[in-house]
């Protein structure tokens, strides 16, 4: 639904034309140093009104709800909210008729019965990334300064440039998708689980919450299937883990290794392009010509690096936390089960 997370729990909530969007994180510790002003780098990093986004401008100030007394965490479930101030909605009234190809405007309609909002496509929007950027800036400080989260755009339209990129749809006036690269250092070997809950398959269930995100890769990705196994296998070279060459991008057996943690995703062309295209009027129940108004972003990549770093280091932060609890052997016990004959086999447990 709309909450995820086992220690770390974020739930999001709110429309993108509604009153507000906000969060709530449960599962942080007590005595985490939290200000309003922790959150601003990030959210800057979100915000439209660059060249390629959206002209919409709101001052995204996050407001503290609750868990937060004298700037500190005090280990209750924390709730941000941000004021939606500067909205439009008539510009979506006509897209009532017209559901945009690509977006979720007709299933949204189906599923909800028609009393979904809407507006700014509501609920859907990518409007509401503000939460997970919320949410990951508290994740950042969970795992400490160890612990480096960076994502940045490598490729828009199929070009390397990303300038070059945007400018190439800027010309042909019309959307476009791009490649965002995630890599973390620091995290140290352990964290993930054997088949479902392997850190890249929770990696992979965030990333897809974040609007637009079609694809994910890891390490050499896709290009594996093409190389032979001794040119894929990473040579372990210390007693560390690291290895000669990273094509597992740092994980192995669903587990990280020690190494460079690399993803990519990928995302799509927003689906408001400006360009005149063909869909369903489902008030005439025919395929008519319409253009979508309002604002919006020609390349909606651009603004998903920091959105990108806010689930990676959401997962991450939830399995740390999960690690510290993990069950372990009493040293002595766990001696005398291996080198004392005759020993009691059935062995306490110490949560770390």
């Amino acid at each position: 639904m709309n909450s995820f997370g086992r220690l770390f729990r974020v739930n999001v909530f709110g429309e993108s034309h509604g009153e507000s969007v906000g969060v709530n994180i449960d599962g942080v510790p007590a005595g985490i140093s939290l200000r309003q002003e922790d959150f601003l780098a990030d959210l800057e990093r979100r915000k439209g009104g660059a060249r390629g986004t959206t002209p919409r401008k709101e001052d995204d100030l996050p407001f503290l709800k609750s868990g937060v007394f004298n700037d500190r965490t005090t280990g209750a479930p924390i709730t941000i909210l941000f004021e939606n101030n500067n909205t439009r909605s008539a510009d979506y009234a006509k897209l009532r008729e017209f559901p945009r190809p690509g977006h979720a405007d007709f299933v949204a309609a189906k599923k909800f019965g028609g009393f979904e909002d809407y507006r700014g496509g509501g609920h859907f929007s990518g409007r509401l990334t503000l939460n997970l950027v919320a949410a990951g800036v508290i994740a950042k400080k969970i795992l400490g300064d160890a612990v480096s989260v960076k994502a940045e755009i490598t490729e828009v339209g199929g070009i390397a440039d990303p300038e070059q990129g945007l400018e190439e749809a800027i010309k042909a006036k019309d959307s476009v998708g791009g490649i965002v690269e995630c890599r973390v250092d620091g995290l140290p070997i352990g964290l993930g689980e054997p088949f479902f809950d392997s850190l890249e398959s929770n990696l992979a269930h965030a990333v897809f919450a974040i609007p637009a995100v079609k694809g994910i890769e890891f390490g050499a990705g896709f290009a594996a299937a093409k190389m032979k196994g001794l040119e894929h296998n990473d040579p372990i070279i210390d007693m560390e883990g690291h290895t000669a060459t990273n094509h597992a991008g740092g994980v192995v057996g669903g587990i990280t290794n020690g190494n460079q943690l690399v993803f990519r995703i990928a995302v799509k062309p927003t689906s408001s392009t400006p360009k005149e295209q063909q869909t369903l009027n489902i008030t005439t129940g025919e395929v008519e010509t319409f253009s979508v108004k309002g604002r919006h972003d020609l390349c909606i990549a651009l603004r998903v690096p920091v959105v990108l770093e806010a689930v990676t280091a959401m997962v991450l932060a939830d399995f740390m936390l999960l690690e510290q609890r993990r069950p372990r052997f009493f040293p002595d016990v766990l001696h005398q089960i291996l080198f004392v004959p005759g020993a009691a086999r059935c062995p306490g447990f110490l949560w770390g």
